[in-house]
């Protein structure tokens, strides 16, 4: 079984984080440390993928500028994604070796995370083909229906990773009371045509993202089939 340290980092810059993240995925690619789980929310930023196309970017810099949105590359695949406060950030720096060795499982696995994590709050989530994330029936929160009888498929939560060496780097943004007006700055994940949903917009009561970061934890403990201890959060993180 896994051993995962995990820790909650309340809300940071995502320049910050991305510092962060490569400075550990060093430590795990080196065998300084275990498998860690930072958990967190950032300010508001729009964030670049590999594969982004800067035409779903919707703002100039002006309009960001007078919105407080950043602006910054991120390293992992995908698209153009945006995160602000009260969306549930999850970035495991995992080495799959010698068992996990399988991308398609690990975004499946991060995928369900999120699925159980919803549940857990009575929103019944579930995955599209050739769409990543975890989606929901905007007329049937309570039942995912699949994506072939879905009347109206709402993104619920975004996954967007790197892996080098095995090590797993970036993760998945589960909107919680996010305010959905901001994913008006950017196309999210070039998706034009499908609405971003979040548990608040859902109808749950508002949570605390702590809380829910809890929640998540326990559901990666059993998705990952590690043991998962909360640890603090050292100096100078």
């Amino acid at each position: 079984m896994r051993r995962v340290q995990s820790y909650w980092l309340g809300r940071k810059r995502y320049a910050e984080a991305h510092e962060l993240q490569r400075e550990l995925v060093e430590s795990r690619q080196a065998g300084h440390i275990g498998d860690t789980l930072l958990l967190l929310e950032h300010p508001a930023v729009v964030t670049l993928g590999r594969g982004a196309k800067l035409e779903n970017v919707l703002l100039d810099a002006e309009a960001r500028a007078e919105r407080g949105i950043d602006l910054e590359s991120a390293g992992r695949g995908g698209d153009v994604t945006y995160h602000a406060p009260g969306q549930l950030v999850a970035y495991p720096i995992f080495d799959l070796k010698p068992d996990r060795c399988d991308v398609r499982r690990y975004v499946r696995d991060l995928a369900e995370v999120m699925i159980r994590t919803a549940a857990t709050y009575g929103i019944s989530a579930g995955t599209m083909s050739g769409q990543i994330g975890a989606w929901v029936d905007l007329d049937a929160k309570a039942a995912w229906p699949g994506e072939e009888t879905a009347r109206r498929p709402g993104k619920l939560g975004a996954i967007g990773v790197r892996i080098s060496r095995w090590v797993t780097m970036h993760g998945f943004a589960l909107n919680v009371s996010t305010d959905l007006a901001g994913f008006g700055a950017i196309v999210p994940c070039g998706i034009a045509d499908k609405p971003v949903a979040s548990l608040e917009s859902l109808g749950v009561t508002t949570p605390s993202l702590a809380e829910v970061a809890d929640v998540a934890e326990r559901h990666f403990a059993a998705v990952f089939d590690a043991t998962v201890e909360r640890e603090k959060v050292p100096e100078g993180w």
